[in-house]
């Protein structure tokens, strides 16, 4: 049994612990959360976590506040809470996390999907269709170029049944072993073949669109990250090469020789990396056309190259 979580402004006397009911629970937790993690999403932290530990919908949570917790349960849940407090990702928590409409594990072996990445799959998919108008029968290659969980290799074959195949490579055997439960989970382990090494070179053929999410985030830039993901999740899936652009560098210089004529990359990048990323695609491909796209909040995020002007999605 959990025992009861350390006292604190919000949690003088282990209060949440002994909560009875659903909705003086999720008060409790929500308070604890504001005070002591300075949370913006401190609500929706506490309704995730009572969720995942009394098998309820964030639904029933609100819509039954007068429903009993049963003491086991409020005692795992003041634990996840102690833990949030101390900025550990709900994803990890929990050990879930949605991306695309699609339920991934998620632990420390790799980052969790964030909200922004579904962006990537998205314009992804825009391309794939493209191509599979243009040539029905000869479905692209895809490839997913530091896949981690495998949340956008999966998420891209879900939603694209007609791919017959979607590399996705990473160079961590610990991620890919989760990236392999993922698909399984998925039915799609059949159709998403996993390949680990260094970026692009474990590809076995050339591929049609790549995708790829790689670390951009400079080591002289680590104070400025969020605690929780500062803390807990995966340096080596974090941090790029020298000034946060290694690993794009080295991907374009692999690129040419794993990318079919008329091809389109899709990169995630930095929200200060535009124009790098610009001169790296131009420079690597003579006629490439480069598409900056922008995030939810309005921050450049996407690049769609096309190696070959002539190609149009």
């Amino acid at each position: 049994m959990n025992s009861v979580p350390p006292k604190s402004p919000e949690n003088p006397d282990g209060l949440l612990a002994h909560a009875r009911t659903l909705g003086e629970a999720l008060a409790l937790a929500t308070r604890w959360l504001r005070s002591d993690a300075s949370s913006d999403t401190a609500a929706l932290d506490a309704q995730l976590l009572l969720a995942h530990v009394t098998g309820l919908s964030r639904a029933t949570l609100l819509a039954f506040p007068e429903r009993l917790i049963a003491q086991e349960a409020a005692e795992r849940y003041a634990a996840l809470v102690a833990r949030r407090v101390a900025h550990e990702p709900v994803g990890y928590l929990t050990g879930h996390r949605e991306f695309m409409g699609l339920d991934f594990l998620t632990d420390r072996r790799a980052l969790i999907p964030r909200p922004e990445t579904e962006l990537l799959v998205e314009t992804a998919l825009v391309e794939v269709r493209s191509r599979l108008v243009e040539t029905p029968d000869s479905p692209p290659l895809a490839a997913d170029i530091g896949t981690g969980s495998g949340a956008i290799a999966i998420a891209l074959a879900r939603l694209e049944p007609r791919l017959e195949m979607v590399y996705a490579t990473d160079v961590s055997p610990d991620a890919l072993d989760l990236a392999r439960e993922n698909a399984r989970r998925h039915g799609v382990d059949e159709r998403v073949r996993f390949l680990q090494g260094d970026l692009l070179l474990p590809l076995p053929r050339r591929v049609d669109v790549l995708l790829a999410n790689l670390p951009y985030i400079a080591p002289r830039d680590e104070t400025l990250l969020a605690d929780d993901v500062r803390r807990y999740e995966p340096s080596i899936a974090l941090y790029g090469d020298d000034d946060g652009l290694g690993h794009l560098r080295r991907l374009f210089a692999q690129a040419p020789a794993f990318v079919a004529d008329g091809a389109a990359i899709v990169l995630e990048f930095g929200y200060d990396q535009r124009r790098a990323v610009d001169l790296l695609a131009r420079a690597t491909f003579a006629t490439a056309e480069v598409v900056i796209k922008t995030d939810y909040a309005g921050w450049d995020r996407l690049a769609v190259i096309h190696t070959s002007a002539s190609f149009h999605a």
